[in-house]
C-alpha cells in the first residue's frame, strides 16, 4: 500500500509539469520569426534582412550549406552575377529583333536571337571563340575576388568597385533602395531570359513574335 501511494503522488508531480512544457514549446514555436516570402515557414536563421532582396525565401535550405566552399557569400555571389547576367541577355535579346544585328555581326539577320547565334557562328566562329575565353579570364578575376572578398570579410558579395555614377557616396538609404531594385529586376530578368530562350528554341521566333503571335491568338 505504501508503495502504490508513493507511486501515485509521483505520477501526479509528473503529470502536472508536462502540460507547461509543453505550453513552453508551443510558445516558442509560435514566437518564432516567421518568413515574410512564406509566413506558413520559420525564417531561416542566416536570412536575416540585412542583404539587398532579402526576404526569407529559402523553402530548400541552400543558405544554411557550408561544405565544399560553398555557402551563403557564395551563394549571394552567384545570384548577383546571374541577375546582371540575365539583365544583360534580356536587353540583348530584344535588341536583335528590334534593331538588327549589331555592327560587325550583320551576318546575324534571323529575328530570333538564338538562329541569330548559330548564323554568326557559321560566319565568324572566331569571335565566338574569342568571347569564350574572354568569358574564362572574367571568371577567373571574379572567383579570386570572390575568396579573397569572403576571407577577408572586407568584400560585400558581388562589389567590384563598379560605382561610376557615384551611387554610393549619396544618401545610404537611396543607395540601399537601389541594391533591393537590381536584384528584384535581376530576379525577374532570370525568368525572362530563361522564357525568352525557351522560346527561341521551340518555335523560331523571338520574344516580341511570340508576344505577337499570342495577343493575336487569344484575342476576342
Amino acid at each position: 500500500m505504501m508503495k502504490f501511494t508513493a507511486f501515485a503522488a509521483l505520477l501526479a508531480s509528473a503529470s502536472a509539469f508536462a502540460p507547461a512544457q509543453q505550453s513552453a514549446r508551443s510558445t516558442v514555436a509560435l514566437n518564432a520569426e516567421r518568413s515574410k516570402s512564406l509566413p506558413f515557414m520559420n525564417r531561416p536563421p542566416l536570412l536575416d534582412g540585412s542583404m539587398a532582396g532579402d526576404v526569407g525565401f529559402d523553402p530548400l535550405g541552400l543558405s544554411e550549406i557550408d561544405e565544399l566552399g560553398i555557402d551563403l557569400y557564395w551563394l549571394r555571389e552567384a545570384e548577383l552575377k546571374h541577375c546582371r547576367l540575365a539583365m544583360l541577355a534580356v536587353v540583348g535579346i530584344l535588341q536583335v529583333e528590334i534593331f538588327g544585328p549589331a555592327p560587325g555581326c550583320e551576318a546575324a539577320t534571323a529575328k530570333n536571337q538564338m538562329d541569330a547565334f548559330w548564323q554568326f557562328w557559321g560566319s565568324h566562329p572566331q569571335y565566338i571563340a574569342a568571347g569564350f575565353i574572354a568569358v574564362m579570364f572574367i571568371e577567373a578575376f571574379s572567383g579570386i575576388a570572390t575568396t579573397t572578398g569572403r576571407e577577408s570579410g572586407m568584400r560585400a558579395p558581388g562589389d567590384f568597385g563598379l560605382d561610376p555614377l557615384g551611387f554610393k557616396k549619396g544618401d545610404a538609404d537611396k543607395y540601399k533602395r537601389l541594391e533591393a531594385q537590381e536584384v528584384a529586376n535581376g530576379r525577374l530578368a532570370m525568368f525572362a531570359a530563361a522564357g525568352e530562350l525557351m522560346q527561341g528554341m521551340t518555335t523560331d521566333e523571338g520574344a516580341l513574335g511570340n508576344l505577337m503571335t499570342a495577343l493575336k491568338d487569344n484575342s476576342f
